[in-house]
């Protein structure tokens, strides 16, 4: 089984081409952004008349949702919406199966119940839009791809939460940290585990949302990344920390479609001692 993955060098995509790299009887072909502009259209299909995968696995994306509201609109855009477009198209010209990573934030938030997969979207940032709309394109390209939500991703090989926390500690006594914002913390290896699932069993295509279990505020999350570390760790309403970009008050998306194909969901708590023996940097 070959399998292309664009965004080989962000956070998911190293861990998926880890991941799909260890697998016997597969054969990973990844691709950075340097090695494969997903907004060349020419370029992608050359690529992927010449691979002849399986499947793609579209790791590739703008993720800095702050910048997304202003100087980045554009790339977040093309990016997110114009490079999936492409991808889908590629993926469907030469029957590809394709898995494509969307976000928590297509949604407003406003939901007290988890999202499911078939609630309705409304995403309040540039960002959500952009992914939501990246989703749309690829269901009018490629109807038979796989859609996978995320949220507060961390892992090993990137910017994100946990790194931020553990390095502000080594600078404060205290910190402060929202307690108003609710989800579901994501290990991009445990990601990347349920894609390669999904591409190694015959699992019905169309969308899933996958995240670790629980849920969790940012001031939870943070509690437990410093647990055993000296620093005070302080609830604050999300107006205290004013962002350019609106964010869902309440992200947490239902698990039962990914449970429902056997798939074992570890803890977020679980995740994260899990990245905390895994990383190099502590």
């Amino acid at each position: 089984m070959k399998i292309l993955i664009t965004g080989a060098k962000g956070q998911l995509g190293q861990d998926v081409t880890e991941i799909v790299e260890k697998k016997s009887g597969v054969k990973a072909y990844p691709f950075s952004r340097q090695e494969l502009d997903i907004l060349d259209e020419q370029a992608v299909f050359s690529v992927v008349e010449s691979i002849q995968p399986d499947w793609i696995f579209h790791c590739a994306a703008y993720t800095n949702v702050e910048a997304a509201e202003d100087e980045g609109k554009d790339l977040n855009w093309k990016v997110n919406k114009d490079g999936s477009a492409i991808i889908s198209k590629a993926a469907a010209a030469f029957n590809a199966q394709l898995i494509y990573i969307s976000t928590d934030y297509v949604f407003d938030g406003t939901k007290e119940e988890p999202y499911r997969t078939t609630d309705p979207t409304n995403p309040i940032n540039e960002y959500g839009k952009a992914k939501l709309a990246g989703e749309l394109a690829i269901r009018e390209n490629y109807p038979n791809s796989y859609i996978i939500r995320t949220s507060w991703v961390f892992g090993e090989n990137g910017k994100n939460f946990v790194y931020t926390m553990l390095n502000l500690a080594k600078k404060m006594e205290t910190l402060k940290v929202v307690n108003d914002q609710y989800g579901r913390p994501t290990y991009t290896k445990d990601l990347a585990a349920f894609m390669l699932f999904i591409a190694e069993n015959e699992i019905e295509n169309g969308i899933y949302h996958f995240s670790n279990q629980g849920v969790a505020t940012w001031h939870d999350f943070a509690s437990e990344i410093l647990k055993n570390v000296d620093v005070q760790v302080l609830p604050v309403n999300s107006d205290e920390f004013p962002q350019k970009a609106k964010r869902p008050q309440h992200s947490v998306m239902s698990l039962d479609k990914v449970k429902d194909t056997g798939f074992n969901i570890p803890t977020w708590e679980n995740a994260l001692n899990r990245f905390m023996k895994n990383t190099k940097s502590l």
